[in-house]
């Protein structure tokens, strides 16, 4: 867990394990989701909204790992934002994955960010966070 600089806590939680694709050199794209929602007092999903985040994690998983084109290394979530950060081999096509599996859904408040990031350094960022909390919590 982190805090924001308005002191609400953002929740952080990563994928171990990533070396097959990080080492690959196939995942140089970074795709950023991020959704907007109005939280309760604490910068966190209401129950309702976060059930729905959940169902759409899933879906946009089932639609852009089944066959390796990206994977999901991270999410944050609070100070009334999740982003979910993908690894993918090219954006475009994942761009057009995601909005099939969104098309179930009702419009939601995401925008996207995309970047070149062969070294995965927001990857590298968060497991050294990741590392640094395991330290600070012996």
């Amino acid at each position: 867990m982190a805090i924001a600089d308005n002191e609400l806590p953002i929740f952080i939680s990563g994928r171990e394990d990533l070396d097959e694709f990080r080492l690959s050199g196939k995942f140089k794209e970074r795709v950023e989701i991020y959704w907007k929602y109005d939280s309760n007092h604490n910068g966190m999903p209401s129950d309702t909204e976060g059930e729905l985040m959940e169902q759409v994690i899933d879906s946009l998983r089932n639609a852009v790992e089944k066959d390796k084109l990206a994977i999901l290394t991270g999410i944050y979530t609070g100070n009334n934002e999740r982003t979910l950060v993908f690894y993918t081999r090219t954006s475009r096509v994942f761009g057009e994955r995601l909005n099939d599996a969104l098309a179930e859904f009702p419009q939601l408040p995401i925008t996207l960010y995309v970047e070149i990031d062969p070294e995965w350094n927001e990857q590298q960022e968060l497991y050294q966070f990741y590392q640094q909390e395991q330290l600070d919590n012996l």
